[in-house]
C-alpha cells in the first residue's frame, strides 16, 4: 500500500490520529474514576474535589450518571457509590475474563461436594476482592459477599496473595491497606517471621486460617496459577472453626487444591479457545 493510500485509509478509519470524543461524557468518567479509585461512598464534595471539578459542575454530573444508573446516592448518608448499571457492567467484563470463566463451574462443584462456602476472589486495588461467593452447607455469622476485601496479612486469602502476586501489584495493595501515617502491614519486628509463612504457603500451596480474622470461622485458601505460574486467582474455603477440617492434608484441603490446578489448566484452554474464534 503506497504512503498515499495509506493515509487516506487512516483518515477513513480513524486510525493513526487523535479521535474526537465528547468532552462532556470524560468529564463525567473522571467521577466515575475518582469514585472507582476511592472504593467507598463518598460526599459531593469530596467526590468532586478526587475529580478535580468544582461541587457545583459535578453535582449537574452526577444527577445524569444517577439517572442512567451508573452511581446511586445513599438517602440517608448523602454519599455517591457505584450503581446497578456499573455492577451489571464490571460482572460482564469479569464473566469473559478466561479465569473467572473457568473457575465458576468448579467452585459451584466444590462447593457442593465440600458442604462449606467457597469465594473466588481476584486482585483488586484495595486488596483481594470476593468477585464469587458459593453458599452451601452451615450458616456463617461474618459479613462476607462480593466486593468484599480481605486484609492481606491477617486472612488467608490475603497472604495467598502476598506469596504469589507479582510485586508491583501487591506493593499497590500494600499501600493501600497501610493508609496514611504508616508504610507497611507487618512491623519490623514480625517481617522475617512473615516472610518465613509466606515461603511456607509456596512450598505447600495452600494457607489456613483458624479463628482468625473472625472467631469460630476457619479457612483454606489455594492459588489458581497459569501456565506460566502467575496468580490468577484465590479459592478460599470457608466454615465454622468447630465443623470444617482445615488440616493441609485433610479432604478439604486436596478437593481445594484439585480444584485449584483444574482451573489453571483450564484457563490455558479457555484462552486457546478464544484464539481460535478470533482467527475464524
Amino acid at each position: 500500500m503506497s504512503g498515499a493510500s495509506k493515509t487516506a485509509k487512516d483518515s477513513e478509519t480513524g486510525a493513526g490520529k487523535q479521535q474526537r470524543g465528547i468532552q462532556s461524557v470524560e468529564v463525567g468518567g473522571r467521577l466515575l474514576h475518582a469514585l472507582a479509585k476511592a472504593r467507598t461512598p463518598l460526599a459531593l464534595s469530596d467526590l468532586a474535589a478526587a475529580a478535580d471539578i468544582a461541587p457545583g459542575q459535578a453535582h449537574a454530573y452526577l444527577v445524569s450518571l444517577t439517572r442512567l444508573g451508573l452511581i446511586k446516592r445513599d438517602e440517608l448518608s448523602g454519599r455517591y457509590e457505584p450503581g446497578p448499571l456499573s455492577l451489571r457492567l464490571g460482572l460482564m467484563q469479569l464473566a469473559n475474563q478466561p479465569a473467572f470463566r473457568a473457575a465458576v463451574p468448579r467452585v459451584t462443584v466444590l462447593a457442593e461436594e465440600i458442604g462449606f462456602s467457597v469465594a473466588i476472589c481476584t486482585a483488586g486495588p484495595q486488596g483481594p476482592t470476593i468477585v464469587r461467593y458459593e453458599h452451601a452447607g452451615f450458616p456463617l455469622h461474618v459479613n462476607l459477599h462480593v466486593g468484599t476485601v480481605m486484609s492481606l496479612p491477617a486472612t488467608s486469602t490475603g497472604r495467598v496473595f502476598c506469596a504469589y502476586l507479582a510485586t508491583d501489584a501487591l506493593q499497590t495493595m500494600w499501600a493501600n491497606q497501610s493508609g496514611e501515617g504508616s508504610s507497611d502491614l507487618v512491623g519490623t519486628n514480625e517481617r522475617q517471621s512473615f516472610d518465613a509463612t509466606l515461603a511456607a504457603i509456596r512450598e505447600r500451596g495452600i494457607e489456613r486460617g483458624i479463628d482468625a480474622p473472625s472467631p469460630g470461622i476457619s479457612s483454606l485458601a489455594a492459588p489458581v496459577l497459569d501456565a506460566d505460574g502467575q496468580l490468577c486467582l484465590a479459592l478460599t474455603v470457608i466454615g465454622p472453626s468447630a465443623a470444617i477440617d482445615v488440616d493441609w492434608n485433610g479432604p478439604i484441603a486436596r478437593a481445594l487444591q484439585n480444584t485449584a490446578r483444574e482451573i489453571g489448566a483450564d484457563i490455558g484452554a479457555d484462552i486457546g479457545a478464544d484464539t481460535g474464534r478470533h482467527r475464524t
